[in-house]
C-alpha cells in the first residue's frame, strides 16, 4: 500500500512537472508503470482527455477542451475551417466536430475523442498562415482569418457556400480587416476569381 502511495506520489509530481499532462508512452519512458495510471485514474486523480492521453484532475477545467484534446493528439495538424472560424469569432455556426488540416502524405491520425474531421491540404495551403496561441497553456496551431476565409471558399461545397459567405462579411465588418490578406490566401488556394465578387459585392 506505501509503495502504491509512493508511486502515485511520484508520478503526480511527473505530470506537474509537464503541465499536467502526459500520454502513457511518455509516462511510461518517465518510469510511471501503466498500473499506477489506472489507479490515478480510478481514483479520481487524473481523466482521460484522449487516446492515451491523460491530464491531472486537480487543474482548471479547460476552456476549450476538444480543441486543446484534438491538438495534443494530432500534433501535426492545424485548426480549420469552421472550427478556425468558431476561434476567431467569424460564425454563427457551433462546430460539432474538431476541423484539422494535415498535410498530404501525412499519417492518419486514430482519435476515439473527440470527433475529428480531416482535411489533406497541398504543402504549401497546408504551410501558410499558420498561427501558435496557447488555450489553457497548450500551443494550438491555428489558421489566421484570412486563410481560415480562404479555405472555406475552398471548400464550399463541403461546409457550405453561405457559411463561407458569412465569415467573409463578419470579418469584413472588423477594424483590422485586410483586403488584400485575404487574397493573398485567396491566390495560394487559387479561389480569388471565386471569392473577389463576394468582397466587392459586400464592400
Amino acid at each position: 500500500m506505501k509503495e502504491t502511495k509512493n508511486s502515485i506520489k511520484k508520478a503526480t509530481a511527473l505530470f506537474r512537472q509537464r503541465g499536467g499532462i502526459l500520454r502513457t508512452a511518455e509516462a511510461m519512458r518517465l518510469g510511471i508503470h501503466p498500473r499506477t495510471i489506472y489507479e490515478m485514474r480510478a481514483s479520481g486523480l487524473i481523466e482521460q482527455i484522449g487516446r492515451g492521453l491523460y491530464r491531472l484532475s486537480s487543474l482548471p477545467p479547460l476552456s476549450s477542451p476538444d480543441l486543446a484534446s484534438a491538438s495534443l493528439q494530432v500534433p501535426g495538424g492545424v485548426i480549420c475551417l469552421i472550427s478556425a472560424l468558431a476561434f476567431h469569432e467569424i460564425t454563427t455556426q457551433v462546430p460539432h466536430e474538431v476541423y484539422m488540416a494535415l498535410q498530404r502524405g501525412a499519417k492518419k491520425p486514430k482519435i476515439d475523442h473527440p470527433p475529428v474531421r480531416i482535411f489533406w491540404l497541398s504543402a504549401k495551403a497546408y504551410s501558410e498562415g499558420i498561427e501558435t496561441h496557447s488555450i489553457d497553456d497548450i500551443p494550438l496551431r491555428v489558421y489566421c482569418p484570412e486563410k481560415t476565409i480562404a479555405d472555406c471558399f475552398k471548400y464550399r461545397n463541403k461546409i457550405g457556400l453561405d457559411v463561407s459567405v458569412e465569415a467573409l462579411r463578419l470579418y469584413l465588418k472588423r477594424r483590422d480587416k485586410d483586403i488584400n490578406k485575404v487574397m493573398h490566401y485567396a491566390r495560394i488556394c487559387r479561389v480569388e476569381k471565386i471569392i473577389l465578387p463576394y468582397i466587392e459585392a459586400i464592400i
